[in-house]
């Protein structure tokens, strides 16, 4: 594979951004494509990228040690659902050589779970040592409905497979009005008895789908008032690097977290960018502005090209995001697909 020496890595400080906020935290989306079709993700008759336009594998690592370069010490890669690419093993296992220098803190994944079962002895072996699993109910006929194309059974069978190998797994449950509040409680306890953590999130007003938004947004602080009429949650300082607010759950001994871009943004400590798999650098994933890093990717066996470019955009990083769900033209604040970005 056609990739940077990583002895001509040069140690660097990070990336600041015009806030002063060191960007250490990448995120890259290796493809859009996903083997479910979630109602507030996607449409059903998703049309997916050519494949030509996507970043090759090679591209790929050569993109994401250029940021390492640059003082990006936790790499997550995302979808779509990374894990039905291709040949995806290979990048892990390559990208993993950063592990083993040091220059990287941290390689991991989020996944809807479908192929964990396939792959997580192999994460764990490239240096993965956990993941984020999307699952928003443990009803099988609700997420039938959620996921339209998804199998309760394998994603269940994934994330055995992925404790017995080691990893440890947080969930990520989407916040869905009319579902979440039944279910909650159920998730936590299910969760924080596997000795899982659980992440609740808002529905992100991100891409053309099926029906509206608006019926399907739940704000976190309601769900969160609820939940004390059963739990006492109390504030931790525990972060992961991302955007997440924790708590104890006293009575289960469990990490519950909330992510909550539409009642109270995370903008302030934001550390992260995001590069689909097209090669575009979204400096913040809640606004339009992108840079193209596949042209001087593709421009020049040198990465001057590419390094300038990154430069640029981080300069161009906003103080914060325009996420808002707009109850009367119930468009979506951003244009593009989630599985576009990468979650």
């Amino acid at each position: 594979m056609d990739v940077l020496d990583d002895h001509a890595m040069a140690d660097v400080p990070p990336m600041i951004d015009p806030f002063g906020r060191a960007i250490n935290y990448l995120r890259v989306s290796v493809t859009d494509r996903c083997d479910f079709r979630c109602v507030y993700c996607m449409s059903e008759d998703m049309t997916f990228l050519p494949k030509k336009d996507l970043l090759t594998l090679e591209e790929l690592d050569r993109l994401c040690s250029a940021f390492i370069a640059k003082g990006v010490r936790k790499l997550r890669f995302t979808g779509g659902e990374p894990l039905v690419r291709r040949d995806i093993m290979t990048l892990f296992r390559s990208i993993s050589r950063h592990l083993d220098s040091g220059r990287l803190d941290e390689l991991t994944v989020t996944t809807n779970g479908s192929q964990l079962a396939r792959y997580a002895a192999e994460l764990r072996d490239c240096g993965v040592k956990r993941i984020n699993v999307s699952l928003d109910t443990l009803d099988p006929a609700a997420f039938k409905a959620i996921t339209r194309w998804g199998d309760f059974g394998k994603v269940m069978d994934g994330i055995d497979k992925a404790q017995e190998a080691g990893l440890a797994v947080k969930i990520n449950a989407v916040a869905i009005k009319g579902m979440t509040e039944d279910e909650a409680a159920g998730l936590i306890e299910w969760a924080h008895g596997r000795g899982m953590d659980l992440t609740f999130i808002e529905v992100m007003p991100m891409g053309d789908v099926t029906g509206h938004r608006v019926d399907q947004y739940l704000p976190l602080s309601v769900l969160r008032a609820q939940l004390l009429d059963t739990y006492t949650l109390d504030d931790i300082p525990y972060n992961t690097g991302g955007p997440a607010r924790y708590v104890r759950v006293r009575e289960t001994g469990g990490r519950l977290g909330f992510i909550t871009p539409m009642t109270h943004n995370f903008c302030e400590s934001c550390n992260r960018v995001r590069v689909t798999c097209t090669g575009t650098l979204y400096m913040c994933l809640g606004q339009e502005d992108a840079a193209d890093l596949r042209a001087p990717l593709r421009a020049s066996e040198a990465n001057d090209l590419l390094n300038a470019a990154i430069d640029r955009a981080i300069t161009r990083k906003p103080k914060g995001h325009d996420f808002v769900i707009d109850r009367r033209t119930k468009q979506p604040a951003v244009s593009r697909h989630m599985s576009v970005t990468g979650g």
